[in-house]
């Protein structure tokens, strides 16, 4: 019997397809199982053409065996076959696809595809198996074949005495080692597992011989081991059913099965295209976070399958990360796979679908903010800190996308509103959109800063996430209106301003004083023009805000990034006319008035106070 070579290359290229193209070892089975639906296509597709032959579908199927004892896994399919020349040709030369000659030679006009592209899928076995044998017989052909092969070494083709059309191919499953474990490709348990992960939507039944237990004939109590046929997969996939047909608890139980999450979606999107590019997809939006969401442990995408036959687990290409929450599919017949179907040759059409469903996943989120107020809500509670993730990141480039769908918590309303919302109530009078930072809504409402906005009736959007201000930084503003925080130095308030410049220039020596006594801690000490009761405050000239500071000191590269801070003295308040008196009388008691106006200003800010028993020693001098 004469070992034939293979025509392509060398044993380097098929050394390299085994060991190098494929990340898992379990992708050899999806590969078989797929070849395998291509042979019984191509019966159905000739059945077309051809009006001697019927095509009975529930006569063709996929059978997968597993005997443990002899090491040996079998795959049977039911389909075309192949004669003496076809495995020589499909076989014998790597890289060459009879599924994709005869996707090239046949009009497919029905809504079917061919799964098979490259001829490549078929080696994949080699990663399991010491040796390889497929037995064939071809539809029309009375004679059958058999294929062998022990790898790179080449093969041999020789007559085969099997007597139904289709294709058996046996894999004789390697020896453990110390690092791989071939057994869990001859346990039921696992093989179906792999079958539901890759092959669930195969068109035709994949059926397995499952080990069960009965009931021993004639007892009430033993049981028997014995194994029970069952089909594997799913066959029809959700999206390829009428969406009509369809209920919510079809999606839910969906979402279920492919463990999507262990919580219940809040909503469902279910999309079918059929335009430049062709796709379907099912799209969920999540009630909760994942525990690992907001960790670099979190992996995002969606599952991507071409022709139903899973290619990608989890394809982060098909989401912006503002939107990486969401969970679901993509199925297309149109992707550019390559030569190992587990990724894309040519992202254009990665693109394309991506483009698509970010403003499909923002048409729903816009939608559910109008119709169902409180669902949205909720699922804000969730991820609402992403999309100002979303905001914040590339420099702002996805603003335009997110902004309409950020909430914060109103001063006025007492519960979030959106930025339409908020400029839609503004006031004729009213320059800037407000907002207030702090840790809690209850420690913002106590803010000194608020005082004169909310004395003109104005409304505060409240910053509760360090995230915010960052994010509205790179809004800028919305609908012609920039974005003011009530601790910046110019509030655009019309106030009596020459009363201030006459306090500030009759006291000058006085802060110029207390100034000094502060050293580097603060740019300026002046009047305020915002505080109504309360003596004192801190406020930031310049770009970085307190808050800012505050976010920006926690960081791990911390840069010691600091806000130039003004303290800011009421001049309507008592303490003032004791500031002034002490320094006509006792600058030593202006000095610890001033150093403990500083800290109180910085404890209101929730900032920690450099030196606390210098406090309190301040606090037991003035006591005394």
């Amino acid at each position: 019997m004469e070992t034939k070579q293979f025509q392509a290359e060398s044993k380097r290229l098929l050394e390299m397809m085994i060991h190098s193209i494929y990340s898992h070892k379990e992708i050899f089975l999806r590969e078989l199982l797929s070849n395998a639906s291509d042979a019984i296509d191509k019966i159905y597709y000739k059945a077309l053409t051809d009006d001697t032959l019927s095509f009975e579908k529930d006569s063709y199927y996929i059978k997968v065996e597993a005997d443990k004892e002899n090491r040996v896994l079998r795959i049977i399919d039911t389909g075309i076959g192949m004669t003496k020349e076809e495995l020589e040709n499909n076989l014998g030369t790597i890289a060459k696809s009879g599924s994709l000659a005869f996707k090239n030679e046949t009009a497919l006009k029905d809504g079917h595809e061919i799964i098979g592209q490259f001829g490549v899928g078929f080696y994949s076995a080699f990663m399991v198996a010491d040796v390889v044998t497929v037995m064939s017989k071809a539809l029309g052909s009375n004679e059958a074949y058999k294929w062998e092969s022990k790898g790179a070494d080449g093969y041999t083709i020789v007559p085969d005495d099997k007597k139904e059309v289709g294709t058996e191919i046996i894999l004789k499953i390697k020896e453990n080692t110390e690092d791989e474990n071939y057994d869990e490709f001859l346990d039921e348990y696992q093989l179906k597992s792999i079958i539901k992960k890759y092959s669930d939507f195969i068109r035709y039944p994949i059926k397995m011989d499952i080990p069960t237990s009965k009931l021993k004939e004639g007892s009430d109590s033993e049981f028997e081991e014995c194994k029970e046929e069952q089909t594997i997969n799913s066959m029809v996939p959700i999206w390829r059913k009428n969406k009509n047909e369809l209920t919510d608890e079809d999606y839910e139980n969906f979402y279920t099965e492919k463990r999507y999450g262990f919580d219940k979606p809040i909503k469902h999107v279910h999309i079918s295209v059929d335009g430049a590019i062709r796709y379907n997809a099912i799209l969920f939006i999540p009630e909760k976070t994942p525990f690992d969401y907001y960790s670099p442990e979190f992996e995002k995408g969606l599952e991507l399958y071409s022709n139903g036959v899973l290619i990608m687990n989890k394809c982060a290409d098909l989401l912006p990360d503002y939107f990486s929450f969401v969970k679901g599919m993509v199925d297309s017949e149109d992707l550019s796979l390559n030569i190992s179907r587990e990724m894309l040759q040519h992202d254009r059409q990665l693109k394309l679908i991506a483009k698509n469903i970010g403003k499909k996943v923002k048409s729903e989120l816009l939608g559910l903010l109008k119709e169902d107020r409180e669902k949205f809500e909720e699922f804000y509670k969730s991820f609402g800190r992403q999309l100002k993730f979303g905001v914040y990141s590339d420099f702002g480039a996805n603003k335009d996308a997110l902004q309409d769908l950020l909430l914060f918590y109103s001063s006025k309303e007492k519960k979030l509103v959106t930025l339409d919302e908020y400029v839609s109530k503004m006031p004729e009078d009213q320059k800037y959109i407000y907002y207030a930072s702090g840790e809690t809504i209850e420690r913002i409402e106590k803010l000194p800063q608020t005082e004169l906005v909310a004395d003109k009736g104005y409304e505060i959007l409240y910053f509760t996430e360090e995230i915010d201000e960052f994010a509205i930084r790179m809004v800028m503003n919305y609908k012609d209106k920039e974005f003011k925080s009530v601790s910046s130095g110019d509030l655009g308030i019309d106030t009596d301003e020459n009363q201030n410049d006459t306090v500030s220039s009759e006291n000058k020596e006085l802060f110029d004083y207390m100034k000094n006594v502060l050293a580097e801690k603060v740019k300026d000490v002046r009047v305020s023009k915002r505080l109504k009761s309360h003596p004192v405050c801190l406020t930031a000239d310049g770009e970085i805000t307190i808050e800012m500071e505050k976010v920006l000191k926690a960081m791990p590269n911390n840069q010691n990034v600091k806000a130039d801070k003004v303290l800011e003295i009421n001049a309507n308040h008592e303490v003032f006319t004791s500031l002034k008196d002490a320094f006509e009388k006792d600058k030593e008691k202006l000095s610890l008035f001033t150093k403990l106006l500083y800290n109180q200003a910085l404890l209101i800010e929730g900032l920690p106070i450099n030196d606390p028993v210098e406090f309190t020693n301040d606090i037991c001098k003035l006591m005394a």
